[in-house]
């Protein structure tokens, strides 16, 4: 079963990537355009020739994009179809399709919001080059940190739900989550290195974007994906419900 699931994961993942392209090239790839503009004015200015391009600008946000997008997809369902598999019949009595919501939205939340919260994605022209290391390293590790104080929510919120119910044990759990988290950015250090002379308008609709198209990709993983499940991991139920 879990190989079959792992296909469809893949399958789910690619399909969700393709949508992801679709609302990337439409709202993020505008105000990546504008940054590089904006940065290739500033070079302008101080008097540096232009970089030559090794992928013309065309092929990167066409061709490469639906690339990177596509197999970023298919890991992402690959992995998130082995979660599905461990977590069935583990994790409260969920159907396929509501456990996969629940997994794509937790997947979401801590790989992708609650990180970005902390660093939020930057366009062209925004951070400097001796810094890559450090904001690499720093976001990286935002996204580990996530994942622990995810974990531990649930481990405690399970414990919870059993001795005050099923209302006031999520409730609890959501709190240690939120507070946790709240320690976790708290003690990372902050990175600011936008310039002050960037358009203000660009760098927000570019963050939209960024998180627009993960929020695209996760829902439809999540929404694909339990169907693709249902027939797998309930065969007997599917078939009567065709009947």
């Amino acid at each position: 079963m879990v190989g079959r699931l792992l296909a469809r994961g893949m399958i789910a993942g690619v399909c969700a990537a393709c949508l992801a392209f679709v609302f990337a090239r439409l709202f993020g790839e505008p105000q990546v355009a504008l940054a590089i503009a904006f940065e290739s004015a500033r070079d302008t200015a101080a008097g540096m020739a232009a970089e030559p391009e090794l992928v013309s600008r065309a092929v990167q946000a066409s061709f490469g994009l639906l690339t990177a997008a596509v197999l970023y997809g298919a890991a992402y369902g690959g992995i998130f179809a082995i979660v599905f598999a461990l977590a069935y019949g583990r994790v409260g009595r969920f159907s396929p399709r509501a456990l996969a919501l629940l997994l794509a939205g937790a997947g979401f939340l801590t790989f992708v919001l609650i990180p970005d919260l902390k660093y939020p994605p930057n366009p062209p022209a925004v951070g400097l080059p001796g810094t890559i290391g450090l904001r690499t390293a720093t976001y990286f590790e935002m996204i580990v940190l996530s994942v622990c104080v995810m974990a531990v929510s649930v481990l405690v919120g399970q414990r919870l739900i059993q001795r005050l119910g099923a209302w006031n044990g999520t409730v609890c759990a959501a709190g240690i989550f939120v507070v946790l988290t709240a320690l976790v950015q708290a003690g990372l250090p902050d990175i600011n290195e936008v310039p002050a002379d960037f358009p203000a308008l660009v760098l927000w609709r570019f963050r939209e974007a960024a998180i627009g198209m993960q929020l695209v990709l996760w829902s439809a993983l999540g929404l694909i994906f339990g169907r693709l499940a249902a027939p797998v991991v309930a065969p007997g139920a599917a078939r009567h419900r065709a009947g």
